[in-house]
């Protein structure tokens, strides 16, 4: 059976891939070099060549059918451990409770007299009887208990307001479980892997740009001029299942696959600003599979990147500028040679 992490040739694919742009072009790139250097098509008939092709396919979406169905099941068992810590908290939550109430039911003990009367409810005309103990001041021991109860609930209820206001300080999740680097990069991740948006001048060419991919660090650069990236990583990534392209001669898109895929990063590099993970939305994936809106918000901020890149104004600032550039058509008689807008 065919290793299905074969990656001999990975490298001379990603090339090929990179040349001609594109699924279909790919894959008319490989059938017509069966074509034209092989017996694929002229040593048997279309049948057979068919049936080769299926078989081959196939053989492929098994293996992505097998990934599928191990991350579901790691998925899975993820959902039971949880399901089972949070049982075995909830558990021990009863039994402390179930304690606390306990003690709470022997501090109440009313204690009697020699004749079986509750002290505090003898007569004051009724002389007490004899006794080598002193009678307790219930009075006294009553208000203390509700003294040390009224601060407990105080406390509790400190404690419980705080945690409600952290846990809803009203942060929005980041953007595809990532952010942006001024100057540098969109990213966005999954458990698995982190995916990075560079911007780069319009016309680059693969030649035109240096990249290295290590286990604990990154680098890019433009030969012959900057260096955008050049820091350790936050934590090791797999290097044979990493890779990058160009897109559209302006913009680089990496992919890194995590060492740890259980795990979310605040960042990629060491330095760079980090995000809260605690507001990561898990469901969140690659940038297609994000909601539209999500979606709409990360594009903008790759679109942002790539116009600071060339000098141009983004978004927002252009806005501002059509606005005013609108207003300057309406009044023609004003004088804005002066004016200055930020």
């Amino acid at each position: 059976m065919a290793n299905p992490n074969d990656d001999r040739f990975d490298g001379m694919f990603m090339n090929l891939a990179q040349q001609v742009r594109g699924i279909d072009p790919l894959l008319d790139t490989f059938f017509g070099f069966l074509r034209r250097k092989t017996d694929f098509f002229t040593g048997a008939d279309d049948q057979q060549a068919m049936k080769k092709v299926m078989e081959a396919l196939m053989k492929q979406k098994k293996f992505v059918d097998d990934d599928k169905k191990k991350a579901e099941e790691k998925k899975a068992k993820k959902a039971k451990e949880a399901a089972a810590l949070k049982a075995k908290k909830e558990k021990k939550e009863k039994e402390r409770l179930a304690k606390e109430a306990a003690k709470d039911k022997d501090d109440g003990v009313v204690e009697l007299g020699s004749d079986g009367f509750d002290l505090d409810t003898v007569p004051a005309a009724v002389p007490a009887p004899a006794s080598t103990q002193s009678p307790p001041n219930p009075p006294k021991t009553e208000t203390k208990e509700k003294g040390d109860g009224g601060e407990g609930e105080g406390e509790g209820e400190g404690e419980g307001g705080k945690d409600e206001g952290e846990e809803s300080d009203g942060e929005p999740p980041p953007p595809g479980n990532g952010g942006t680097v001024e100057g540098k990069y969109v990213w966005t991740q999954t458990l698995q892997e982190l995916s990075l948006a560079v911007a780069v001048p319009p016309g680059t060419k693969g030649r035109d740009v240096n990249v290295v991919i290590g286990k604990s660090k990154l680098k890019i650069a433009l030969k012959n001029g900057p260096t955008i990236v050049d820091a350790p990583l936050h934590k090791p990534i797999i290097i044979d299942d990493s890779f990058w392209t160009l897109e559209d001669g302006c913009q680089l898109q990496f992919s890194l696959s995590k060492s740890n895929q259980m795990e979310w990063w605040p960042c990629v590099c060491e330095g760079d600003p980090k995000i809260n993970t605690q507001k990561v939305q898990p469901e969140n994936s690659k940038l297609a599979d994000l909601d539209g809106e999500t979606r709409q918000t990360v594009e903008k901020m790759m679109f942002d990147q790539r116009q600071k890149a060339m000098g141009k104004p983004t978004a927002d600032e252009q806005k501002k500028i059509d606005i005013m550039d609108k207003f300057k058509s309406q009044h023609p008689e004003m004088d804005f040679s002066k004016a200055k807008f930020t």
